[in-house]
């Protein structure tokens, strides 16, 4: 699917009674609103706001001056996988005023994808820690902005991951490396339930 069928209002089959939850978080400015809207079906949901200078003393826009915009509350989109499942994206906003919000948005979910600005490895700290203190299952991905300061073997050190926890470089602009994203948070999760239970066959989708 292109980025110009991406805005069709797709109508969600009748058939359609199993939905997965993934949620999407990192730091403020990472790509997260961008990402939802590059692999979503529908036309996303979307809770951006103008930035204005009343926030200038509360966000910290330093690393990501060319930022008009801002998620306020979260992004939604979504996949159909077949004619039963269904895939619905959450995007989380990033700014530390907005965190309360994301307790929510877990909720029910099937796991979530961490994404990472190389340049601003720390802002990711926080989502990883809370993804690991809700026991939610994760995978990271290193959105390319261009000139990648660090390798992903660098990223996994600094950000002291569990060797099991899958980390990649992704493009958030484009729908087949979002994609893989997807697909991977999904095949971990997999591979953690069959750890869990090694006699259990299930598949999620």
């Amino acid at each position: 699917m292109d980025s110009a069928t991406s805005d069709i209002r797709t109508p969600l089959g009748s058939q359609a009674d199993n939905g997965i939850k993934i949620v999407i978080v990192g730091g403020f400015g990472v790509g997260k609103t961008t990402l939802v809207r590059s692999v979503s079906e529908i036309r996303p949901l979307s809770t951006e706001e103008t930035m204005t200078l009343a926030g200038a003393g509360v966000d910290d826009v330093s690393a990501v001056r060319e930022k008009s915009t801002t998620t306020v509350a979260f992004d939604f989109g979504r996949i159909t996988l077949d004619a039963r499942n269904v895939l619905y994206l959450f995007g989380a906003p990033g700014q530390e005023r907005f965190w309360f919000l994301w307790d929510r948005l877990f909720a029910g979910a099937l796991g979530a994808v961490v994404l990472v600005d190389t340049r601003r490895i720390d802002d990711s700290w926080y989502s990883i820690d809370r993804l690991e203190r809700l026991g939610l299952p994760f995978v990271v991905a290193c959105n390319d902005f261009g000139g990648t300061r660090y390798t992903p073997a660098e990223v996994r050190a600094a950000l002291d991951l569990d060797p099991r926890v899958p980390l990649m470089v992704c493009d958030a602009r484009v729908r087949e490396s979002t994609k893989h994203v997807l697909i991977s948070l999904v095949q971990h999760v997999q591979r953690l339930l069959s750890a869990s239970d090694p006699t259990s066959n299930e598949e999620l989708v």
